[in-house]
């Protein structure tokens, strides 16, 4: 028997057992295709100074389900965009659908006219038409795209980006993977939407229950009658969940295992995007901690944890090292634990990490509705409308707005919603601090409250009381000022929250070394603040990244202008 024999025939079991996901591979880019050995090898990154893109419609399935999806050049997720800082690049998107269309550079500093949100930057994309993108590149780290247009991001249309520095990398890694996390349904966006508006915990499966009450799993009786007294549920924590979602790992469910490999003893880098319409994910590699080097692209002190809450629209890059030649679990649990994704991380493919069983539902507390009872008695009837009477004139109060927070606090060293109580380490926003000195350190020279409202019962969501399309004004700022944005959630869930074409210095008590976000996740009930540098003229889009909270409302323009075009 020949070498090559053993080798056609180790291959032709590989295909056996891997059949069905080879079958389906032309659906993934190479960089997502189970069993790659990483970015370096992967063929199929788009790269250089000319690329194109077509947006088409398609068809995916995982799990069991199947249904309509939007594709760009064939495959879900989309193709890798690799880019070198320095480097100019021209992307010609082709709109091959029956509607518009769009493609957003999430976190990339453009020309506010490359920034891709129709209706604020530019038109959008209309059916048979190509919209070519052109701008320098001026950054570097982990990053992502997708479309602004109705809520095709929902439906696959969304990829990676990497953009390598011009000069050295501070982070050293011998291997890497990008690993993107999404939710998908075979049902449409529009369809979960409509069905939201008629009752808000439609998806919600994990109420409370009687024999949840007798067995002390659930709130104690006393507790139960104060949330019913505010027509408040405190398992309302995802508002679509495992019930329609199928959670996806590189467009991977668990039973069809993304598999990314490595060699033991080497430095992993994982370039984690959590490209969800509507879940913020737990995240962790039970037995292998992991160094958090980026996040949203910036360079952060090295910090080591067990596991991280990722929400919407964020992305964090860790470095692992698998020492020992078994199979290593990455978990992605929706925070409601509502499902999971476990993808692997192995020497050789064909080889799977245990899947866990999700763990116990967490219910929210009164800190999380921005009134922390504790100490104060019985309150019966009370309202959660008690509140600053400084706030009345700011958020317009409405059938939009249920709920003020009395006592919004800084959250940003709090561990994240549903992992209060775990015995591992978890990150907080408090752990990063920017890897060198914040390059503006001057003082604000004013300060902005900006609230998250909604009425959660009646699925509505706004800024300040406001949704966009009742007429909301623009938040307006002057080029080159420095302002002291607060956001204060009241609500009782937590919002990434996003603003285009910056980046800003959030407050943690780091001082120079506050971390560059360009997304926060705003606890329940809490409030983040941040510095901010309008140095990007231009009008840029500001919302909530879980999709449907921005389709229904939680969105605002903003505009930059020079002081004498802003008088």
């Amino acid at each position: 028997m020949t070498l090559s024999d053993v080798d056609r025939r180790s291959l032709f079991r590989s295909l056996c057992g891997w059949g069905g996901a080879l079958a389906l591979s032309r659906i993934f880019p190479a960089w997502a295709q189970s069993g790659t050995a990483g970015l370096s090898l992967a063929p199929g990154a788009l790269s250089g100074e000319t690329i194109a893109l077509t947006v088409a419609e398609g068809h995916f399935s995982t799990g069991g389900r199947s249904g309509h999806a939007v594709m760009i050049n064939g495959t879900l997720p989309a193709p890798l965009i690799r880019l070198r800082e320095g480097q100019n690049v021209r992307l010609s998107v082709t709109n091959r659908l029956r509607e518009d269309t769009s493609i957003h550079w999430h976190g990339l500093i453009v020309p506010f006219q490359m920034d891709g949100v129709p209706g604020i930057s530019f038109p959008g994309i209309r059916p048979g038409e190509t919209f070519t993108y052109e701008f320098p590149v001026r950054q570097s780290g982990t990053y992502w795209y997708h479309s602004h247009s109705g809520m095709q991001e929902a439906m696959g249309h969304y990829g990676p980006i990497v953009i390598d520095p011009a000069g050295p990398d501070p982070v050293q890694a011998e291997r890497e993977h990008v690993v993107i996390l999404s939710d998908w349904s075979p049902v449409h966006p529009h369809v979960l939407l409509r069905r939201l508006k008629q009752m808000g915990g439609y998806f919600n499966m994990q109420k409370q229950t009687l024999s949840g009450l007798l067995a002390g799993k659930d709130q104690n009786a006393k507790e139960r009658l104060q949330w019913g007294a505010m027509r408040m549920d405190p398992t309302d924590i995802s508002d679509v969940t495992g019930s329609t979602y199928s959670f996806l790992a590189n467009g991977h469910g668990t039973a069809e295992n993304w598999t990314g490999l490595f060699t033991p003893g080497e430095r992993v880098r994982l370039r984690i995007v959590n490209a969800a319409a509507m879940t913020n994910f737990n995240l962790r590699l039970p037995g292998l901690p992991m160094t958090v080097v980026q996040c949203d692209g910036q360079h952060v002190q090295p910090v080591e944890t067990d596991e991280i809450q990722i929400g919407i629209a964020e992305t964090y890059d860790v470095v692992v090292r698998p020492t020992e030649a078994k199979p290593y679990a990455l978990i992605a649990e929706a925070i409601d634990r509502s499902g999971l994704v476990r993808a692997t991380l192995a020497p050789r493919i064909g080889m799977a990490a245990d899947v866990p069983a999700l763990r116990e539902r967490p219910l929210l507390g009164m800190k999380d509705m921005g009134m922390d009872m504790s100490g104060m008695g019985d309150m019966p009837g009370h309202s959660m409308k008690m509140r600053d009477p400084s706030v009345a004139p700011q958020v317009k109060m409405g059938p939009g707005v249920a709920t003020l927070s009395p006592m919004p606090v800084d959250r940003t060293a709090d561990r994240p919603t549903g992992l209060e109580s775990v015995e591992h380490r978890v990150l907080t926003y408090a752990d990063l601090k920017s890897l060198e000195p914040n390059s503006d350190r001057r003082a604000p020279t004013r300060t902005l409250d900006i609230h998250l409202t909604a009425n959660m019962e009646r699925y509505m969501w706004s800024f300040d009381g406001v949704k966009l399309s009742d007429g909301a004004e623009p938040i307006a700022f002057r080029h080159m000022e420095r302002v002291r944005v607060n956001l204060i959630n009241d609500t009782m869930m937590p919002h990434p929250i996003h603003l285009h074409g910056h980046f800003f210095e959030l407050v943690t008590g780091a001082g120079d070394h506050n971390p560059l976000k360009h997304t926060v996740n705003v606890l329940p009930g809490g409030k983040v603040s941040f510095d901010l540098t309008a140095d990007a003229l231009g009008d840029w889009a500001f919302h909530c990244h879980m999709l449907m909270h921005m389709h229904a409302g939680m969105m605002r323009v903003v505009t930059v202008r020079h002081a004498a075009d802003a008088a």
